[in-house]
């Protein structure tokens, strides 16, 4: 039994090493099939979203959605903290229970005591090591405990500046692509004369956020349930929208940037196929298409009142197909597992933008939102 403690203690110890490292230190993703942490969030996160849809009223759905990421964040640490403090009582007790307490206690629970104020480095004093074995466990914990919290200390400013730069450019979405930016009002948005330079600069642009958006992800992949300030905005709609701008400008938007266009749906593919793979979340093609025939003929006449001309025939729509074949299935599993709505491709008109957004404008958008159930805007 003995043997078993320490094994199991020095089990745990390690384990819980390693997840956080692998979590907080590592800079890369882990390709490993089970990871505690995985499946951490995993078992948690699909109850949370049982426990929202069935108790909570739609309105406020999105809201409670969002505290998931924090808590569970600060869930997992206090995991992790609490596995390191079990681990060091085991192979105290295994030891013989090598203490001395004022009251006389020994045991187990007192083991796990005088792991749990090492750990935390509070030297009450109540409860101290009798031999020289027990004493090194104590300095090792010790110097563990002060790591550890070292580590969570720098952890989560590097976690919120993270999310910060991410938001940034979502924000900046809005008065360009809409709430929830769409690829129909980021084109016809850019419709105005040089409006195809300040379009290509765009996309340029976000193929750098895509790239440091996938860097961010692969090394904090709890970014991903951190949902933004608003409800109808997030980086699943954000990047779906840029996907679906490029696609219809590589598939035939006549005199826009083709090139970058390319480029930028490279990056935001390649970072949407990367986070599908973190999340296990196979693609699965949607049952509903997202663009029947009937609105991209609405969408085509809508951006030829732009100046915009997106070109017709076969060609375009089999090009137009096979590009969204590349990125559609995999946002659709991501946008389940998440439980993010994805964007339409056409703006709807009773939508307004976050910005034009004020008492009069919000108090005509809650009797609307009252009548679906939910409030877009916060």
């Amino acid at each position: 039994m003995t043997i078993i403690a320490i094994i199991t203690g020095i089990a745990l110890i390690l384990l819980v090493l390693w997840e956080g490292f692998e979590t907080i230190v590592l800079p890369r993703r882990v390709t490993r099939r089970f990871r505690l942490t995985r499946f951490f969030y995993r078992s948690s996160w699909r109850p949370w979203v049982r426990m929202v849809t069935l108790l909570i009223p739609p309105r406020r759905q999105e809201t409670w959605l969002s505290y998931f990421g924090p808590l569970s964040l600060l869930l997992l640490l206090s995991f992790w903290a609490f596995g390191l403090i079990c681990g060091f009582a085991l192979i105290h007790w295994a030891l013989g229970s090598a203490v001395v307490a004022r009251d006389g206690a020994s045991g187990f629970l007192t083991d796990l005591y005088l792991s749990g104020t090492t750990f935390f480095t509070l030297g009450l004093g109540d409860v101290i090591p009798r031999t020289s074995l027990a004493h090194i466990l104590v300095v090792v914990e010790s110097g563990m405990g002060f790591a550890f919290l070292a580590l969570v200390i720098g952890y989560l400013p590097a976690l919120n500046q993270s999310f910060a730069r991410r938001e940034v450019s979502i924000s900046l979405l809005d008065a360009r692509a809409g709430s929830p930016p769409t690829a129909s009002e980021m084109l016809r948005r850019h419709g105005y004369e040089h409006g195809k330079e300040a379009l290509r600069q765009l996309l340029h642009e976000w193929e750098r956020w895509s790239a440091e958006f996938l860097e961010g992800h692969l090394s904090y992949p709890v970014l991903a349930y951190f949902r933004s300030q608003h409800d109808n905005q997030s980086w699943l709609a954000a990047l779906t929208a840029i996907l679906d701008t490029c696609a219809l400008v590589m598939a035939g938007l006549e005199g826009a940037c083709e090139r970058q266009a390319e480029l930028t749906f490279a990056m935001a593919r390649h970072a949407v196929i990367d986070l599908s793979l973190i999340f296990r979340t196979a693609p699965r093609e949607s049952i509903t298409d997202r663009l029947p025939p009937e609105r991209l003929e609405e969408l085509r006449l809508l951006l030829a009142g732009s100046g915009q001309n997106l070109r017709q025939g076969e060609a375009f729509d089999r090009k137009l197909r096979e590009l969204r074949l590349l990125y559609e299935p995999y946002v659709h599993e991501l946008a389940g597992h998440f439980q993010i709505a994805l964007p339409p491709w056409i703006a709807d008109e009773a939508w307004v933008d976050n910005w034009r957004g004020g008492f009069r404008e919000r108090s005509a958008k809650e009797r609307t939102s009252a009548r679906k159930g939910r409030d877009e805007h916060f």
